[in-house]
């Protein structure tokens, strides 16, 4: 019998990309239902939708839902659409509070009603800008946890912010932590000594794993965003978040974390660090530079104390070994799938030394970009989480869909032999990455047939609502190499392809 399929667009409804992940899964789930997916019109997603088989309409646009859903018959597409409909009801607003009192229209309104200091906007990236002035305009510093915003809006508000007296963090701000409470993706830590100022959301992560598994915690994270530290943006808000931190009596060391900066950037605000009265660690990724597990022990060593040794890992043996130990060396390419911009950054630093260069979507300097497909017949990293690759759709921190694909394809080209990936815990990310990872990952290390190992950067802490033991476990279970370090992980697989080159 052949399958029915349905597609419609609804225009002008918008959805939260994460919500509509839900509504997906709830139609996908029914009895007779083939797939499903109901997302924004964005060009990604039309494209996906037009890999299910679908014609895609011509006239969507990023500010539509589209719904495609392949059923047996008619009787289970209406079936289907019901269940659309119920979950998208459930997933919208409710109200909250006095319900005889209107709810606040703008930001503002809801920031002077609540009182509040801090606002966090998650709107559709063209969207945010208008919704942050609102909050500073009513008081309020803010957390930019959108992307796609321009690099001119960012500007704009970081010196409206400063005008204020207040702080930006963002856009694009996937972590922070303020007086104990974690917004965006953030992890379970402990109270501690340590603030951080991180133009990185997956390195401020990985900072404070690595901190949890030596025993200490933080004051605060304050993310800033990717850009911040780039010539245009010149490090707007990192200097403003250096002088509250240097102000907070919870603060004894701070620590500033970055994507590879603009030289003269990281310049000035190094030299505006040199002027606090707090000793100030630099984990500015580059090649030469240190990575953020050995800046993590610099930082732990200004606190008097000594890093793991080892830092945790769980390798499918029990037997010991050292980092660098015989493999089954074979030829082949090193391919990274992450979900983290920064631990992508970091891991293709400390692979280019030994491999050189590697192509990427987001490529060091003397590196290539890869194309559209994103395809390469040598070493390839891809940073999943990308702007371009998460417009209308959710993170991959939150839905792994697209690298799950990847990993696939990668355990199906004979040119890999050696794939690499993060995997990180928290709030806000998925609630247990590991249980679709680890059958894929099986999957792939048999249809492999050839020498191919996977290894895993698993970023997390002991109180990570996913539990950092268990995954742990269960990706070790089916054969992944897993490491609580990504520069640890990274030198792994270098070290599989090339073990004379690498050294602790």
């Amino acid at each position: 019998m052949t399958a029915l399929h349905h597609i419609e667009l609804r225009r002008g409804t918008y959805r939260d990309s994460v919500q509509l992940l839900g509504v997906s899964q709830a139609v996908s789930g029914l009895d007779g239902v083939t797939s499903a997916m109901v997302a924004m019109g964005t060009e990604l997603n039309l494209e996906l939708i037009a890999g299910m088989g679908f014609p895609v309409p011509d006239d969507a646009t990023a500010g539509d839902m589209v719904v495609a859903i392949v059923a047996a018959d008619e009787a289970t597409r209406d079936a289907a659409l019901a269940a659309l409909e119920s979950a998208l009801a459930a997933k919208a607003p409710q109200p909250t509070g006095d319900s005889t009192l209107p709810p606040p229209r703008t930001v503002g309104a809801a920031v002077t009603t609540a009182g509040a200091d801090l606002a966090l906007i998650s709107t559709p990236g063209r969207y945010a800008f208008a919704d942050a002035v609102d909050a500073l305009d009513a008081g309020a510093s803010v957390l930019v946890f959108s992307d796609n915003v321009p690099v001119e809006q960012e500007v704009a508000l970081k010196d409206l912010a400063a005008e204020r007296g207040l702080l930006v963090m963002g856009p694009d701000c996937g972590t922070a932590v303020v007086g104990g409470v974690g917004l965006g993706f953030a992890n379970v830590v402990r109270p501690g000594p340590v603030g951080l100022v991180a133009a990185s959301g997956t390195g401020a992560q990985q900072v404070m794993a690595l901190l949890d598994a030596a025993d200490v915690g933080i004051s605060h994270c304050l993310g800033v965003g990717g850009r911040d530290l780039s010539t245009v943006v010149a490090g707007r808000s990192t200097l403003a978040a250096l002088d509250a931190l240097d102000a907070d009596p919870a603060t004894e060391v701070i620590l500033v974390v970055s994507k590879p900066p603009a030289p003269e950037v990281a310049s000035r605000i190094r030299e505006h660090a040199a002027g606090l009265s707090k000793p100030v660690v630099f984990g500015l990724l580059g090649s030469g530079r240190p990575d953020l597990t050995a800046v993590v022990g610099e930082v732990l060593g200004v606190l008097g104390r000594s890093a793991p040794s080892p830092w945790p890992r769980w390798l499918p043996t029990d037997e010991p070994r050292d980092l660098v130990a015989p493999f089954a060396v074979s030829p082949g390419s090193l391919r990274g799938l992450y979900s983290g911009g920064t631990l992508c950054d970091e891991a293709m630093v400390i692979a280019s030394s030994a491999l050189g260069p590697i192509a990427s979507n987001i490529p060091l300097e003397s590196a290539w970009a890869l194309g559209k497909d994103l395809r390469s017949d040598g070493h390839a990293m891809i940073d999943f989480g990308d702007d371009a690759l998460t417009a209308g759709r959710p993170h991959p921190m939150i839905d792994g869909t697209l690298r799950l694909e990847r990993l696939a394809a990668e355990a199906a080209d004979p040119s890999c032999r050696v794939v690499l990936l993060d995997v990180v815990l928290g709030h806000g990310a998925h609630p247990d990455p590991a249980g679709e990872l680890a059958p894929a990952i099986a999957s792939a290390l048999v249809a492999a047939d050839r020498p191919f190992d996977v290894v895993v950067a698993l970023i997390g802490t002991a109180g990570d609502p996913q539990g950092l033991a268990r995954q742990a476990a269960e990706l070790q279970g089916v054969g992944a190499r897993v490491f609580s370090s990504n520069a640890e992980a990274a030198r792994e697989a270098v070290a599989i392809l090339n073990p004379a080159e690498v050294t602790e």
